[in-house]
């Protein structure tokens, strides 16, 4: 391996020392707050409550270093050792060519997945079981992980011929369509996940009438909000998690909701969460998110651009230069810029989560929208004492107690 090589690594590594710094951080400052309802929620939520949130938040932080740790371990180990013989086993059984690298990429995101999977079960049957939000099955777990390597495959595959045969035909230019390639994906992706394929994992129903159905109609019309209709979803086959989302793009957008908020929720919090919602997309943020989204994509096909033509960046690694190589590698090398740009992209999600937040202060008043999102977070065992250095990188959304003075500060 050369010094490049070598520096790439140490810098995976100290990227995953940062990582654990900051989830000890917030270990540390939740547990010191422990045995505290902070004074703006005393009346909510009871000090077991905050207790069971502290416990489960440390619980979920502890189980985030291991998977940090293990993350960049298994990062390292491919690019110093495993990449090379994995390719050797690839270039054994198949011709040269576009199917040999895409095979290569294949067997190394199914061998990174299977390595991955216990830490998917132990979330769901050990650290989710222990504190009553579990409600898979294994047979579920099973079923839900074969169809998502299903759907992986259907789209993964002839995503990676059409690039590698674009890169052999259009070496200079490739990366340009393939960015636009993959931009369309992505916006026709808006349209067809909610429609095709939330619907093999959840089943969906239009929300029956009633007073909820009513009031949450209104609600759209007074906001100009036009859509496919309400929907509920049977979130509580998997977990007794809530939320509610909008999704798609113009006239095919829907607004979902889990059916285990409606049962926990008051209908003027319901209420709150849907003006919330909609204050997304009275600013614009989805179109935001996907201009965001283009411009990282297109910073990362110009930099597949640049390892593919320089021939020098597996020469780093002491590997062939397949294109195969090449997206696999910068895949795992790219892992500390990506962690570097958390908090600005954190940041600009946060930002939009407080627009969200006084649009729904001005729709329906902002003391329904701090009942629903205390009643959120003590349902969810979210932590009212976050580290703020470790929510400044980590979480998308502000942390709830800002959230509620935000809002209480608000006129």
């Amino acid at each position: 391996m050369l010094l490049p090589g070598a520096l790439i690594c140490l810098a995976i590594l100290l990227s995953s020392g940062l990582g654990v710094y900051l989830r000890m951080r917030q270990i540390e400052n939740v547990a010191r707050h422990r045995e505290t309802v902070p004074a703006d929620f005393a009346e909510e939520v009871t000090l077991d409550d905050h207790r069971r949130a502290a416990d489960y938040t440390i619980a979920r932080t502890r189980f985030g270093i291991v998977e940090t740790i293990f993350d960049a371990v298994l990062s390292v180990a491919w690019l110093a050792f495993w990449l090379a013989p994995l390719y050797a086993l690839v270039a054994g059984v198949t011709e040269p060519g576009l199917t040999r690298s895409v095979v290569f990429v294949i067997a190394f995101t199914l061998i990174g997945h299977f390595l991955e999977l216990p830490f998917s079960y132990f979330n769901a049957f050990s650290l989710e079981e222990k504190f009553g939000f579990n409600r898979l099955t294994p047979k579920t777990f099973i079923l839900d992980e074969a169809k998502s390597l299903a759907l992986t495959a259907a789209i993964a595959v002839p995503a990676l011929y059409a690039m590698f045969a674009l890169l052999r035909a259009l070496p200079d230019s490739w990366w340009l369509f393939a960015w636009v390639a993959f931009m369309g994906l992505t916006l026709a992706m808006t349209v067809i996940y909610p429609t095709v394929i939330a619907p093999m994992f959840n089943k969906f129903t239009p929300m029956t009438e009633g007073d909820t159905k009513s009031r949450m109609e209104a609600l759209l019309e007074k906001c100009g909000f036009e859509s496919k209709g309400l929907y509920v979803m049977d979130a509580s086959t998997r977990s007794t998690h809530g939320n509610a989302y909008f999704s798609g793009l113009g006239k095919a957008k829907r607004i979902v909701f889990f059916d285990t908020l409606l049962e926990k929720h008051s209908l003027e919090e319901i209420e709150s969460i849907l003006a919330h919602e909609l204050g997304h997309f009275k600013y614009g943020h989805v179109r935001q998110m996907i201009l965001q989204s283009a411009i990282v994509a297109f910073v990362c096909f110009a930099a597949l651009y640049w390892a593919f033509s320089s021939g020098d960046f597996t020469g780093w690694f002491g590997l062939p230069n397949d294109p195969g190589i090449v997206l696999t590698a910068l895949m795992l090398a790219q892992e500390p810029i990506a962690h570097l740009l958390k908090p600005l992209l954190s940041g600009r999600s946060r930002k939009a989560e407080f627009e969200a937040d006084d649009f729904a202060r001005q729709i329906v008043g902002k003391e329904p929208m701090i009942a629903a999102l205390t009643r959120l977070t003590r349902d969810n065992l979210a932590s009212l004492t976050p580290d703020p250095l470790f929510a400044r990188f980590y979480f998308s959304h502000p942390p709830v107690p800002v959230r509620v003075a935000q809002l209480r500060s608000a006129g």
